[in-house]
């Protein structure tokens, strides 16, 4: 059989070269997928945390809201209060200025947030100095007035007590001055009744006085009854000038 020179050239080339592409292809092992086993673990996301107060600054005894937010946390706390949910508000009534701390825990560590609500406690006020002097009797008839009572009473009335508490501070500013104190009644009564209602008036003012910080050895009581009458016409102004306590300085 005749086989010219070029087909056995062709054949001969296509044999090569299918020799060379197995050669090739058998070079490149076949990649393997990733095993997600195999790859490092995601870091859990850190938490995060807010904390606010409304209002920052209120007076004693007074209420204050506190409102907090947090993310990725497992475990929230706020000082004084102790765990509270991830979420959410409280009402709060401090007795002094506070720094209110929030701690929030989770997988990816911890944060913390701060909030300060600032509390006015008012200040007493600051007792006269005590002078040390009688002072003057017109000074003393301004501060230590009278004081008056309705009809068959002993009870101080408000405007009686407002007055007292007046009288004892300008007396706790003189303690050298002594008082004594006279009860009075209107006409109206037996003598005898009007003597114990005048005692027990004098006495009401005394107690006044004392609660206010008067020290009781500086007071002396006596009762006039209704012999001793202000205003002697029979109508209720003038009843009431006789309803009284009177203030004298005790000489």
């Amino acid at each position: 059989m005749n086989v010219s020179h070029a087909s056995l050239r062709r054949a001969l080339a296509m044999v090569a070269f299918a020799a060379a592409l197995g050669a090739v292809t058998g070079c490149h092992k076949k990649e393997q997928p990733v095993s997600p086993a195999s790859l490092p673990p995601t870091p859990a996301a850190a938490p995060t945390a807010t904390l606010t107060a409304d209002p920052t600054a209120i007076d004693l005894g007074q209420s204050v809201v506190l409102n907090w937010r947090s993310q990725n946390a497992t475990v929230v706390t706020i000082d004084g209060i102790g765990e509270v949910p991830a979420n959410g508000t409280q009402t709060v009534s401090p007795s002094s200025s506070t720094n209110f701390h929030l701690t929030a825990k989770g997988d990816g560590g911890t944060t913390e947030a701060n909030v300060r609500v600032t509390v006015r406690v008012p200040t007493a006020p600051t007792a006269p100095a005590d002078s040390g002097d009688m002072g003057s009797e017109a000074a003393f008839h301004q501060n230590v007035q009278d004081v008056f009572f309705d009809y068959d009473s002993y009870d101080l009335r408000p405007d009686a007590q407002s007055s007292a508490q007046t009288a004892a501070t300008y007396l706790n500013a003189h303690s050298p001055i002594k008082i004594v104190i006279g009860g009075y009644c209107d006409e109206r009564g037996s003598a005898e009744y009007n003597l114990a209602l005048g005692e027990n008036r004098a006495n009401a003012a005394k107690t006044a006085l004392v609660n206010a910080g008067v020290n009781a050895s500086r007071i002396r009581v006596i009762s006039y009854g209704k012999e001793k009458q202000f205003c002697t016409e029979s109508n209720e102004s003038c009843w009431q000038q006789n309803r009284r306590a009177q203030f004298s300085m005790d000489r």
